[in-house]
Parts: structure tokens; C-alpha cells; sequence
């Protein structure tokens, strides 16, 4: 069963939710401002964290920023503008989706196990993928660069490791975004970019040469590591 906490000031909603999603054997915890869910967040497990932006005190963006500096736990936004501005913010924080209120509980059921689906393929995966500079252990679910442990979130871990699955290949961004949400990847191609750019930055890759990941204008992105030539 998986366990999940909402952060989101509406106890109406929240409590509608918690009902809800025990019918797809899904826990749900909830916390009805900011502090009360961070200290849930450090005291317990979870597997996905559910966010809203409109939040008393501190907003979701600020809580999103805060959790990401200490964990990697994936992230789903709840914005009741659905505004692109909102969604762009988010996923430059490092959140893993977004969703607009009011949305369908199946709908987000549907992107909750998505996420989840993704993670639990990936972590029983025991390859290592090395190249010149870079490993990418997909069991552990660490990315080291000339041996140096790089903090990634899950997002920026499947980005990573789905275009160096497929080095050599050009990805487009509609192509990358159907495979990392599951969703339409028309919503926001934009974000792709978002994403390659805050991946780089913590590859120390400015991708002038690009070192790993390779912009392919008007096509996408192509990883461009070289195979490590020993074991």
C-alpha cells in the first residue's frame, strides 16, 4: 500500500480525498499548513508528497523549494489557477506534476500511479549505465560525476536516465514528456527545457560542448556520454 501526504488548508477536501483514495490502496495523510506537514515529511516514510500552491503563511512553492533541498520524494503540485506561470515555477523547483484544481480524484489517481509505476520499475532495474565522467546505478538510483554523488530529484533521475538509456538517440520533447508524466505532452513542452537546464546545472554540463546532454535544435535532446571502456 502506498502512503502519501497532502499539504492543503481545505480539511473538506482532504477528508474527501482520504476516502477516496483507500479504494486504490493508497494511504493518505494530511497537513493543513506548512509546518505541521514538513515536520510529518521528516518524522515518517512517504512515498509522494501532494502539494497545494495556495497555502496560508508560506505558499506551495515555498514548501516545494524547502522539501527539495533534503529529498528527492516525488512531488505532484495542486494549483486552483492552473495559470502556465504556476506550472512553470513549479517544475523549476523541482516538482514532479502539477494538476489544476478542481480537478477528478480519478485524474490524479491516475497521476499518482503513474509516478509510482515509474519509480517501482526503475528501483528494481539493477543495471548500471557508465560512461566517460558519469554513473548511473538504477538500482541504487544514483548518478555520480568523476565519482562525485550528484543530489538529484526523481524527476531529474528519469530524465537522466531515460536519455542515457537511449544515447545515441534523439528524444523529442513531446517524446520525453509522454514518458516521463504519462499525460498529453502537448500541456507544456516548455517544461522539458526547464527540466534538461536545472539537469545540467547539477551535471556540471553547460552543454557548450555539451559533456552528456546535447541540444538537437528544433528535434529535442540527445545524451552524448561516452561508454566507459572498462567493466
Amino acid at each position: 500500500m502506498s502512503k502519501i501526504l497532502l499539504i492543503d488548508d481545505d480539511e473538506r477536501h482532504s477528508a474527501l480525498l482520504q476516502n477516496y483514495l483507500q479504494r486504490f490502496s493508497i494511504t493518505l495523510e494530511c497537513a493543513g499548513e506548512a509546518n505541521s506537514g514538513l515536520k510529518k515529511l521528516a518524522e515518517d516514510k512517504f512515498d509522494l508528497l501532494l502539494l497545494d500552491v495556495m497555502l496560508p503563511g508560506r505558499d506551495g512553492f515555498d514548501i516545494c523549494r524547502e522539501v527539495r533541498k533534503k529529498s528527492a520524494i516525488p512531488i505532484i503540485m495542486l494549483t486552483a489557477r492552473g495559470d502556465v506561470i504556476d506550472r512553470v515555477s513549479g517544475l523549476e523547483l523541482g516538482a514532479d506534476d502539477y494538476i489544476a484544481k478542481p480537478f477528478e480524484p480519478r485524474e490524479l489517481v491516475a497521476r499518482i500511479q503513474t509516478i509510482l509505476r515509474r519509480v517501482d520499475v526503475n528501483a528494481g532495474d539493477d543495471r548500471i549505465l557508465k560512461f566517460d565522467g558519469i554513473v548511473i546505478d538504477r538500482d541504487a538510483r544514483t548518478v555520480t560525476v568523476d565519482d562525485e554523488l550528484v543530489e538529484l530529484t526523481s524527476m531529474e533521475y528519469e530524465l537522466l536516465s531515460m536519455l542515457a538509456s537511449n544515447a545515441g538517440k534523439q528524444m523529442s520533447r513531446d517524446k520525453i514528456l509522454s514518458e516521463l508524466r504519462g499525460i498529453d505532452a502537448a500541456i507544456l513542452t516548455r517544461s522539458v527545457d526547464i527540466m534538461i537546464s536545472r539537469l545540467r546545472s547539477k551535471l556540471g554540463d553547460p552543454g557548450k560542448p555539451a559533456r552528456f546532454i546535447q541540444t538537437v535544435w528544433g528535434r529535442g535532446y540527445l545524451f552524448v556520454g561516452r561508454p566507459a571502456q572498462h567493466a
